[in-house]
C-alpha cells in the first residue's frame, strides 16, 4: 500500500483530488486539496460555514477574472453521509439525496467541465455514515488530454466511473484530476488509487500537504469523522493566509 507522498509526491500538478478512506481506530476519513497554476485559480482560499460545510471562496475580490468552475461548496454534509467534489455537482448530489436518489443518479445528469481544451473530469465521492462505505467517480471526456480530437471539443462523449469500497482500517483512495502537467493537461486514467490511511489526523494532513507541490498547492482540507457518537475533527490549511 503507497502513501500518499508516493502517489502524488513527483506529480507537479495533480490538479484538485479527493481522498477518502479509514483510520486504524475505525474513523472514516476524507479529504480534498486544489492546486493551481494561473492567478485566477490560486485566488482562492476554503472556508467553512456553520454547518461545516467547506466552500471555495476568492482570497483577493478585486483579482477574481472567472468565478465559474473555480467558486463552489466542495464538501456537503447530509443526514446519512458526507459529500466532496471539485465541483458545484456537490449540490446536484445533494438535491437527489434530498429527493431519495442516489449519487450515481445525480451524476448521470452532469458530464465534464467546459473547460476546452483540458475538459476537466469531475471527481466526486460519498462517504455513508451507516457503515463508512464510501463510493468515489470520475466523469470525463473520452480521449481528454489525451489526443487532438479531444482538445479540439470533436465528438466528445462523457465516460462515468463508479467504485464502490468497503471500509478497511488505515485504508483508503485517492482521485485526482490530472496525471501531471501538460496542455493540454492529462486527464487522470484508471481507477482510484490505494494509500494508506494515517491514524493521526495531523500527520495525514501534513503528508498530503507536504506531497503537493509548493508553488501550485492552495488549499486542503481533512476531515476525521467517528460513526459511533458523530463526532468530527477537521483540518484546514490555506496558503493564502487573511
Amino acid at each position: 500500500m503507497k502513501t500518499i507522498k508516493e502517489c502524488i509526491g513527483t506529480n507537479p500538478y495533480p490538479g484538485r483530488g479527493v481522498i477518502i478512506g479509514t483510520a486504524a481506530d475505525g474513523r472514516a476519513v476524507i479529504g480534498y486539496f486544489i492546486s493551481g497554476r494561473s492567478q485566477n485559480s490560486r485566488n482562492r482560499i476554503f472556508a467553512a460555514d456553520d454547518r461545516g460545510d467547506i466552500f471555495t471562496r476568492p482570497f483577493d475580490e478585486s483579482k477574481v477574472q472567472d468565478p465559474s468552475l473555480i467558486i463552489y461548496r466542495a464538501v456537503a454534509h447530509m443526514k446519512d453521509a458526507l459529500i466532496v467534489t471539485n465541483g458545484d455537482q456537490t449540490d446536484t448530489i445533494a438535491e437527489h439525496m434530498i429527493k431519495g436518489k442516489s449519487a450515481a443518479e445525480a451524476l448521470k445528469t452532469r458530464e465534464y467541465e467546459p473547460d476546452a481544451p483540458n475538459y476537466t473530469s469531475r471527481i466526486s465521492g460519498v462517504l455513508r455514515y451507516e457503515d463508512g462505505s464510501y463510493q468515489i467517480s470520475i466523469l470525463k471526456a473520452a480521449g481528454a488530454g489525451q489526443d487532438s480530437g479531444a482538445a479540439a471539443g470533436q465528438d466528445l462523449v462523457c465516460d462515468r466511473f463508479f467504485y464502490e469500497y468497503e471500509p478497511v482500517p488505515g485504508k483508503g483512495h485517492i482521485i485526482h484530476t490530472y496525471e501531471g502537467d501538460g496542455d493540454p493537461l492529462p486527464a487522470f486514467c484508471g481507477e482510484p488509487r490505494e494509500i494508506k490511511i494515517e491514524n493521526d489526523i495531523d500527520e495525514m494532513t501534513g503528508q498530503i500537504w507536504d506531497s503537493l507541490n509548493e508553488d501550485n498547492r492552495i488549499s486542503l482540507y481533512v476531515s476525521y469523522h467517528d460513526l459511533k457518537t458523530g463526532t468530527e475533527e477537521t483540518r484546514l490549511i490555506n496558503k493564502n493566509e487573511r
